[in-house]
């Protein structure tokens, strides 16, 4: 998509760009299953869904997401901390779909 704008930038400009915004807290990168890097300008905590079918990555409706984080059984991470003798600072849901509109 750069490529257009900019002719003649690297890919290496591209993605050193790309990580000195994160370490700026600017963006964020998204983990990914298939190798390739995903970026997120939105660092704010949220959900994404990650298309299986065509490696899109679409944000959750703040609410949903919101909702299903608050409804993680806090007894259960409870006894994980308790029973592993860690700390959970964090919980991450990756969630994966397909587009059902195609």
């Amino acid at each position: 998509m750069v490529q257009p704008q900019a002719a003649g930038i690297s890919r290496a400009t591209v993605y050193n760009t790309l990580e000195a915004l994160c370490k700026a807290g600017l963006a964020r990168q998204l983990p990914t299953t298939n190798g390739c890097c995903r970026y997120d300008a939105d660092t704010s905590d949220h959900l994404h869904v990650r298309l299986s079918d065509t490696s899109e990555i679409r944000d959750v409706p703040a609410d949903l997401g919101e909702r299903l984080m608050a409804n993680l059984p806090k007894d259960v991470l409870a006894e994980i901390e308790r029973r592993m003798g860690v700390r959970i600072n964090a919980v991450t849901v990756q969630l994966q779909g397909t587009d059902s509109t195609r």
